[in-house]
């Protein structure tokens, strides 16, 4: 029952409309969804990823609006790591970012920023021969694009975490102290890297939890399979667009294993993902209500035209 990688991350903005902005607008990723948090349908749930939504490029956002900046301590996730095909790429995404006013670094294969708010990203050279995870966008040829997670990185004790990810999830110990979940489609990394003196705070900039992938068939058996091992996690949860287990690995990182289905297509054609407020059935008749209270997203592919890829 391996599981497939990295579903999604999910992190916190305090900004909506410059979370849009550069994710769509600069990284190139298309907004494929834009709902509400189910535990908390004031404020936006954000989901950018490649051009179908599929798991594997899905970075997410909680849109608390004037949130205060968080700060990466023990048990937090404090880098996420894309993949792009080659030198070339890096080279683009350096001159890319550096055009718009993002300091970068840049060392051999890998190459550092962060996003408006602080939260970390990298993006190495993909040597994984998994399938790409790209999105369409104007400025950005698709031999350049971003091709989804690689893998992130936390602060914390990997001791603590080492039964959990081998034993209960199947995670493969890698050479360099992290720790590798692969699956028959996809695989994905988590490193444990020691953690600053000050202590963590979750705010705008930082990543809430991360979500390892399964099948729809196989989703319902890893409660049993967790609680075999002594792991303490969440029934299944009905997202609507996919199921949840949530569950905290004893280094403190939030995690949730989540299925591959059935999307967020299933309310609507691919070609319209993230242009209207989609909910699940249970907030449709408060829909007026939470409209209400969002600002409003443009569609950020309002003005592209037809995109051609190349």
């Amino acid at each position: 029952m391996p599981l497939d990688g990295i579903h999604h991350v999910t992190c916190i903005t305090g900004d909506v409309l410059a979370n849009v902005d550069f994710y769509a607008g600069v990284l190139g990723l298309r907004l494929v969804a834009k709902s509400v948090n189910q535990d908390d349908p004031t404020v936006y749930h954000l989901f950018f990823s490649d051009e179908e939504g599929h798991p594997g490029a899905d970075i997410t956002f909680f849109g608390y609006e004037g949130a205060r900046p968080g700060r990466a301590g023990t048990g937090m996730i404090h880098t996420i790591v894309w993949r792009v095909a080659s030198a070339e790429a890096l080279a683009f995404w350096a001159e890319r970012l550096g055009a718009r006013g993002v300091a970068v670094t840049r060392d051999g294969e890998r190459l550092g920023f962060a996003d408006p708010e602080g939260l970390g990203h990298e993006l190495t050279t993909d040597r994984s021969g998994d399938a790409p995870r790209i999105a369409d966008h104007p400025e950005i040829p698709a031999a350049l694009a971003l091709h989804g997670f690689d893998g992130v990185r936390a602060y914390g004790d990997a001791a603590r975490s080492r039964r959990v990810l081998e034993e209960a999830m199947g995670a493969r110990p890698l050479a360099d102290g992290g720790w590798e979940v692969r699956g028959p489609r996809r695989g994905g990394w988590i490193r444990y890297e020691p953690a600053p003196a000050e202590r963590g705070v979750p705010g705008a900039g930082t990543v809430h939890h991360v979500a390892w992938g399964t099948t729809v068939a196989e989703h319902p058996s890893w409660v049993e399979r967790l609680s075999g091992h002594g792991v303490r996690s969440t029934e299944v949860i009905d997202r609507h667009y996919f199921h949840s287990i949530y569950f905290r690995e004893p280094g403190g990182v939030l995690y949730e294993i989540a299925d591959d289905g059935p999307g967020f297509a299933r309310d609507s054609a691919v070609a319209e993902l993230g242009r209207r407020l989609i909910l699940p059935p249970w907030f449709e008749a408060q829909r007026a209500e939470i409209e209400a209270r969002l600002t409003p997203i443009p569609d950020p592919r309002a003005a592209w035209g037809e995109v051609k890829r190349g």
